[in-house]
């Protein structure tokens, strides 16, 4: 396969007009931004994406957008795919090689839960043969899907039943189990938590997926520059810089705060969508005065 997810990984919001309704004319500007802030892949409908909140059509119709403006900036796009409803999945994942996007991720079931890793595997197997010309990626994300394995075990069985199987999109904070998947060796396993970026690299990661990306992407460029230098001090201001950002954002409901800054930025993305709640004007007003101004920068 000769998708590999290094570097920077922004997994990208999905744009909604003010009354909450789709607004996929935005990508464009999305795309423009993040290839000007320097990032080359992006990771789209999945939690960042709000994907469980949106509709088939909705997520097939983001497909068919991001499927023009990532080519036109030189985007690698990674379609997340994954759904309780395992034939929905199978739709999102044909759509995505059908649109020749150029990989498809997919996290678990969480309603009805995979019993066993035999059984995550199996549902991962049925996802990816939907899209077989595809890298196939499992989505581990515990905190909010409930499912949680050893993922050893999982990159054990997985080669067996999904010819197309690539690796871990690993947003999960055992640290230990990252290095045991990263020593098994073979696979591209991408980190999934930015407040944890350096030990990560520390750890070996080649690439990380994230929702900060979108908006602090130059911080983290410099964050794995002073690592690869040997700057450990620096990288570690750095990392604590990033840390205190996410915990501004998430003092007043990340994924809106997130979006609002997106749209200091020039690309207006709207609200969240509910069971997400969005902050207050009050509360946007104060965060912005409490940011530095970089991060504010179009």
């Amino acid at each position: 396969m000769k998708t590999r997810l290094h570097g920077l990984v922004a997994a990208t919001h999905t744009p909604f007009h003010a009354d909450g309704t789709l607004a996929p004319e935005v990508v464009p500007l999305q795309a423009a931004h993040l290839a000007k802030q320097g990032i080359r892949s992006v990771f789209i409908t999945g939690s960042t994406g709000e994907g469980h909140s949106l509709t088939r059509a909705e997520r097939i119709e983001i497909f068919e957008a991001w499927a023009e403006a990532g080519p036109a900036h030189d985007l690698v796009v990674i379609a997340h795919a994954g759904s309780n409803c395992l034939e929905d999945a199978r739709c999102f994942a044909a759509a995505a090689q059908d649109l020749g996007l150029d990989a498809v991720a997919a996290l678990a079931p969480s309603y009805y839960k995979p019993a066993s890793v035999g059984a995550l595997v199996e549902c991962c197997a049925v996802i990816a043969s939907a899209a077989p010309s595809l890298p196939f990626y499992y989505y581990d994300i515990p905190v909010l899907t409930g499912v949680r394995f050893p993922m050893r075990e999982f990159l054990a069985a997985a080669p067996n039943r999904i010819p197309n199987f690539a690796g871990i999109k690993f947003t999960n904070d055992d640290l230990a189990e990252y290095s045991s998947c990263l020593a098994a060796g073979g696979f591209d396993i991408p980190w999934g938590i930015d407040e944890k970026l350096l030990p990560a690299l520390q750890a070996g990661a080649k690439g990380a997926v994230g929702s900060s990306y979108n908006f602090a992407a130059p911080l983290y460029q410099k964050l794995i520059a002073a690592f690869e230098a040997g700057d450990i001090a620096t990288a570690r201001t750095l990392q604590d810089d990033a840390v205190a950002l996410i915990d501004k954002l998430a003092a007043i409901g990340y994924l809106g705060a997130a979006k609002a800054v997106m749209g200091w930025q020039g690309v207006p993305l709207g609200p969240a969508r509910l069971p997400v709640p969005n902050p207050t004007p009050a509360q946007l007003d104060a965060l912005r005065e409490t940011l530095e101004s970089p991060v504010l920068q179009p």
